[in-house]
């Protein structure tokens, strides 16, 4: 019988991290929520991130951070989100970090404002965080949290 054949190659992408039995892979680890742009799902998105941050061995404060987090970010979306539509949030891991990016059509489509206390809480949280705004309404607020050293 021809091994070759029959066993499945591993890309680079799929070859777990040394050390790990976690099933994460080395390189680029996505995942891509999209669920109604209505504040009853967000317990899907805080318990996703959670879940995700532990798999990268985030600390308990630091999750709690994220979720935290995750929840300003939706926040300032969803008011202004067009009833009807989705919000989108992916979640790419890395060794160290989790970057997050939250999308959703809006009224207005215009970033949320830099000096509230919303924007103070998710910078205070998430560690880096942008805005940017499409031309079909579409704005999306990126949040890239690193692991602490201590991790």
């Amino acid at each position: 019988m021809d091994t070759e054949a029959t066993t499945p190659r591993l890309s680079a992408r799929d070859n777990p991290r040394p050390g790990r039995d976690s099933g994460t892979v080395a390189g680029r680890d996505a995942v891509l929520v999209r669920l109604p742009a209505v504040s009853a799902y967000l317990s899907i998105l805080r318990t996703t991130v959670a879940g995700l941050a532990a798999r990268l061995d985030f600390t308990l404060d630091e999750i709690e951070d994220l979720r935290i987090a995750i929840d300003e970010a939706c926040a300032m979306l969803l008011g202004r989100a067009i009833p009807g539509t989705d919000l989108e949030c992916e979640f790419e891991l890395t060794d160290q970090a989790m970057d997050i990016t939250v999308t959703a059509v809006t009224i207005d489509g215009r970033v949320p404002g830099q000096h509230t206390f919303s924007w103070a809480v998710l910078t205070a949280l998430a560690g880096h965080v942008e805005t940017a705004a499409g031309d079909d309404g579409r704005v999306t607020i990126r949040l890239v949290k690193q692991r602490g050293p201590s991790s």
